[in-house]
């Protein structure tokens, strides 16, 4: 069982969405610190105070995970402050959801750097740490869009494939080599974070709220559950596609479970509420 208390733990897109709620999870089980990353000041001010109002102290940082450099930056920070992180939660992501033709190559490149390099420069970082002191937990947040191919998501859902092959990699690694760090991918559907205001989730799969996907997160690496697929309809998409031919899946994807028209009126977070980019790319974290 993986404990919070007296732990050191970081979150990345921590000023809003899921992120804010793992954060106000650990602090309530009595983590030893809670570090958050963001890009967005001004949100990850604003979570600091309110959780400053509630009695809880954490340490924030401005931080460009698509920008490598910017990432050495606050790691060497953190392991200066801290020697290691204890706990990683790879959760900031992107999406931007349109036909593939019509992605600019800003597009393509910040979605791959936010939604896979990102989580695998930032676990190489605090990876060492937790292999010296034999124990550790790093936890990624994929998607149930890196399971299913989807019109309008391309670029989004293969960072996210790229994610569950990497993560469950390391964790095969992590355990080959007796480390005692635990690795957690989870896979939500549509959550209702504003990240995709405007998708519809597909026939008989809700869309999850963040109280209720961050507990089944917490519980999760508690138990050091080796994947998380909510809600029950996205377990049953890899049997699906494993049993199926590939047109019957598709028919069924498509007519059945309206999966391809998920993303036809999705607008995305306001221009206000977007996190703020260096290149004017309009992205969210979950």
């Amino acid at each position: 069982m993986t404990q919070i208390k007296n732990r050191c733990v970081l979150v990345t897109g921590g000023a809003s969405g899921i992120g804010k709620l793992i954060a106000k999870s650990c602090l309530e089980q009595r983590a030893y610190k809670v570090i958050l990353w963001d890009i967005n000041e001004v949100n990850l001010l604003k979570t600091k105070d309110e959780f400053a109002n509630l009695g809880y102290e954490v340490d924030t940082d401005v931080v460009d995970v698509a920008d490598l450099d910017d990432v050495l930056r606050a790691s060497k920070r953190v392991k200066d402050t801290y020697t290691t992180v204890d706990i990683l939660f790879n959760n900031a992501g992107i999406v931007v959801g349109k036909p593939f033709v019509d992605h600019s190559h800003r597009d393509i490149a910040k979605t791959i750097n936010i939604n896979t390099l990102a989580l695998m420069h930032i676990a190489s970082e605090f990876l060492p740490g937790m292999i010296d002191q034999c124990e550790g937990h790093l936890i990624n947040i994929a998607s149930a869009a890196g399971l299913i191919a989807n019109p309008n998501m391309s670029v989004y859902a293969s960072s996210k494939w790229a994610v569950i092959g990497w993560s469950e990699s390391v964790r095969l690694e992590m355990e080959a080599a007796s480390t005692g760090v635990q690795v957690t991918t989870v896979m939500p559907g549509y959550i209702s974070t504003g990240m995709f205001d405007g998708a519809k989730a597909p026939f008989m799969t809700p869309t999850l709220t963040p109280e209720y996907i961050v507990e089944k997160i917490m519980k999760a690496v508690k138990n050091n559950e080796i994947i998380l697929q909510e809600p029950f309809m996205v377990k049953s998409v890899p049997v699906m596609k494993g049993i199926l031919p590939q047109k019957v899946f598709d028919f069924l994807a498509k007519k059945v479970f309206k999966v391809h028209n998920t993303m036809d009126e999705f607008k995305g977070r306001p221009e206000d509420e977007a996190v703020p980019d260096k290149e004017n790319l309009k992205v969210g974290n979950k």
